[in-house]
């Protein structure tokens, strides 16, 4: 809440009570039996009027009780009702019902109870009707609270519903978000997995004959093997990811047992390696500093790099050969993939796919990520992928 509106309402009710208080004053003064106590009864009273809507009990108790003392000994007629109607207004508005009855009842009351008594030559006539006049101007002040009361409590009902209405609608937003993404999953599972997993076997079946005959198994058929039962594992892995849970039970009695359903980390770098190895690409690993557990993020960014890297080399560098380094420093974690191909900085490669998605990785880990031929030919891959959480 800003400072306007907080003192906006209280500026209003100041205001409210300066023209009541100098409104029942001029009264106060050109009333023949109003002295000095009728003046500070009107005063206090107006003032009381600042609280109606803090402090309604208050201020209705303060404003009847001074304006009976008003209207009581100098009679002055309906302008001693005004400060009392506005604390009733209040009342009734904040929910009361007992106390501005009682209030109304004994204001007008003790106000006919001391007209009657000094009648003297007046119409009793008179004396009731503006007693029912001053009844009528009481109903209304209640009636107008009630009606007012209703319509702030439409009203905050209405912001409640609004609020509601917002709260649903995320809430359904992520829910149809997760069903995209389960079925985003179920539709990879089935198209890639089924068409992967017959390839495997097809391989299997091959290495199979081959030794059973004696004969020697080409190494392209057995890094086919391995790389279709990896990529299944990857499959998996990442259906797992997009459903947001562990592995289902059951799922741990496929090939490779509960753990193979990891997602790939550095742990797994010598198998990525050899694979490269196996389809002719010349490839070796250095690792310096001390190798500790990273930030599962962190792990698989590392892993896909490499792969990615290792990919590019054997697909666009033929003949080439690539080195592997892996550097854990104490606030990061150094991955740099290169090959001494034919990339030159004259004609820069352009940035396909793969290089878009380990841009995307590392920069989602906070991290720096430099991709360009090098100055003495071939082409370099470094990544620097902090360990601590990005700010």
């Amino acid at each position: 809440m800003t400072f306007r509106s907080e003192w906006r309402p209280l500026a209003l009710d100041g205001a409210l009570a300066a023209v009541v208080a100098v409104m029942l004053s001029v009264t106060v003064l050109v009333t023949p039996k109003a002295g000095a106590l009728d003046l500070a009864a009107v005063l206090a009273g107006s003032l009381a009027v600042v609280a109606w809507r803090r402090a309604p009990l208050v201020a209705l108790l303060v404003s009847t009780v001074c304006m009976l003392v008003y209207s009581v000994h100098a009679q002055p007629g309906p302008p001693a009702m005004f400060p009392v109607l506005v604390a009733i207004f209040g009342s009734v508005r904040a929910g009361h019902r007992l106390a501005p009855a009682l209030a109304a009842a004994a204001f007008l009351g003790s106000g006919l109870t001391a007209n009657l008594a000094n009648a003297e030559g007046q119409d009793l006539k008179d004396v009731v009707q503006q007693t029912v006049l001053l009844v009528g101007w009481f109903l209304t002040a209640g009636v107008t609270a009630t009606v007012a009361r209703h319509r702030q409590a439409y009203v905050e009902q209405a912001e409640q519903r609004a609020v509601e209405a917002e709260r649903t609608r995320e809430e359904v937003a992520r829910r149809r978000a997760g069903e995209e993404r389960l079925r985003i999953a179920r539709e990879l599972h089935d198209s890639l997995t089924h068409s992967i997993s017959i390839i495997k076997v097809q391989a299997g079946v091959a290495v199979h004959l081959a030794r059973k005959r004696g004969e020697e198994v080409p190494g392209a058929l057995l890094a086919i093997q391995e790389a279709s039962g990896d990529a299944m594992r990857e499959l998996r892995a990442t259906l797992e990811v997009l459903r947001d849970a562990g592995p289902q039970e059951g799922e741990g009695s496929h090939e490779g047992g509960g753990d193979e359903w990891r997602a790939s980390g550095l742990d797994r770098l010598d198998d990525l390696v050899e694979r490269a190895r196996s389809t002719g690409l010349p490839a070796t690993v250095t690792i310096s500093g001390v190798r500790r557990e990273l930030p599962p993020e962190v792990d698989r960014a590392a892993y896909r790099i490499v792969q990615e890297a290792l990919t590019n080399v054997s697909r666009h560098a033929g003949g080439a050969a690539a080195s592997v380094r892996i550097d854990y420093g104490g606030e990061e974690l150094v991955v740099q993939v290169d090959d001494d191909g034919l990339a030159c900085g004259d004609a820069p490669p352009v940035p396909g796919v793969g290089l878009l998605g380990m841009r995307e990785r590392v920069t989602a880990l906070g991290g720096r990520l430099r991709a360009e031929p090098r100055p003495e030919g071939g082409f370099t891959v470094r990544a620097e992928l902090p360990l601590e959480e990005p700010a």
